[in-house]
């Protein structure tokens, strides 16, 4: 394998409006290509919106959902990456032939389609199916997943895609900022997001506190460490629907560390280097390669039914 420059990105995007936020995503590709960066990835339903969903009929669902490939916004994606020479990672809402619908992330290049991915564990509307595979596929000469938002937060399916082969996985967010049982979380004031070229330091505070990336240090870092891989998240910035995000899309290398991270409160994109030889020299790789399954395997795949209500952070 040979290096790779992987950007992440961060923007506000605007519910349903597929045109606007395309538009974000030419620009930031363009600027992404300009930098030298060989791909870029985007958030969660970064070309449709997200928190809107929550409120949307099964026929309006159908209406912002499309076929992959052959769907307008995929056609689109393959337009800009051919325009700007660069691979580009994105999500949208899907619907197949039978009109079952699926939160997806593509990958594509200048001929189309590389890789779809289904979210395993959507929630944010109940007429949107589960998925029920995981994705690896070659991207530059580098195995790559994909693990949208929730998804990270069973560590089974990181460990899954990474045993399947990924030393690159994309993990796009639509998250933090938001209430939870977990102490230190909530919503931040969206009046702050308005303030913030006169007041940056109070948006700052509230978006690195445990409502946002400190939160997601938590966790996040471990992911990476754990397993030996390039994380690669993508989180908007601003307003989406009535809840304010805080960005921080960053790169993780295989120790875990943030390599590089978005850090303007504003649109944004952070570039980093990916070389192999860290992929072998992190002490998740020794982990894999100790592993005894015989000892587990039954237990990690048993069966179980929870009594207790689940909570989606």
């Amino acid at each position: 394998m040979e290096n790779i420059k992987v950007a992440t990105a961060q923007f506000e995007n605007r519910s349903g409006d597929k045109e606007y936020n395309l538009e974000m995503i030419r620009k930031l590709s363009a600027d992404a290509a300009a930098k030298g960066a060989q791909v870029i990835a985007f958030h969660e339903c970064s070309v449709t919106g997200y928190t809107f969903a929550r409120h949307l009929s099964r026929e309006q669902m159908l209406d912002v959902s499309e076929m992959i490939p052959d769907g307008p916004s995929v056609q689109a994606l393959t337009n800009i990456a051919r325009e700007n020479q660069i691979v580009i990672l994105a999500g949208l809402f899907e619907k197949d032939a039978d009109e079952k619908m699926y939160k997806a992330y593509v990958c594509v290049d200048e001929s189309g389609l590389v890789a779809k991915y289904r979210k395993l564990h959507p929630f944010i509307n109940p007429h949107l199916t589960p998925g029920d595979s995981y994705v690896v596929f070659d991207l530059l000469g580098w195995k790559c997943g994909i693990l949208i938002c929730y998804d990270n937060n069973i560590i089974e399916n990181v460990r899954a895609t990474k045993l399947l082969g990924a030393d690159i996985i994309f993990m796009p967010h639509v998250t933090m900022c938001t209430p939870s049982t977990r102490p230190g979380a909530g919503f931040v004031d969206p009046a702050l997001w308005l303030n913030r070229e006169s007041d940056p330091t109070s948006l700052r505070q509230e978006f690195d506190s445990l409502k946002g990336r400190g939160w997601l240090m938590k966790w996040l870092p471990a992911r990476a460490y754990d397993n030996a891989v390039y994380a690669v998240f993508s989180n908007p910035i601003g307003m989406d629907d009535n809840q304010l995000k805080n960005g921080c899309s960053m790169i993780l290398d295989p120790f875990g560390d943030i390599i590089a991270e978005c850090r303007e409160l504003d649109n944004d994109i952070a570039i980093a280097t990916f070389t192999p030889e860290k992929l072998e020299q992190a002490g998740g790789s020794r982990y894999l390669k100790a592993r005894r399954p015989e000892l587990y395997a039954e237990t990690i795949g048993k069966s179980h039914v929870s009594e207790q209500k689940v909570v989606w952070l």
